[in-house]
């Protein structure tokens, strides 16, 4: 097997970079949701786990074309603030 991860572009920023060093975010009828555990179901699309990719993307008024929705700012923001939870609850878990 080969040690190399798949390449994915982050949405916030446009660089493309190894997938474990982003966090995946599904689209869901409830809206946009992160996926921590990379496994659910449906499109998917990857964020660094930084606050500037996160304010570009909520700035960015275009679909986002690997999910094939256009969220509204409203949905956008809800995400940046589920993935500040995460991303922080990730630091709290590697903190000695």
């Amino acid at each position: 097997m080969s040690d190399r991860s798949p390449i994915r572009t982050c949405i916030g920023c446009g660089e493309r970079v190894p997938q474990d060093v982003l966090v995946r975010v599904t689209a869901t009828p409830d809206g946009l949701r992160v996926d921590g555990a990379r496994r659910a179901a449906g499109r998917g699309a990857y964020l660094h786990r930084s606050p500037a990719c996160w304010g570009a993307f909520v700035r960015r008024r275009r679909p986002v074309r690997s999910l094939r929705v256009n969220p509204p700012r409203e949905v956008r923001e809800r995400l940046v603030t589920a993935l500040a939870a995460v991303v922080q609850d990730e630091r709290r878990e590697v903190a000695p």
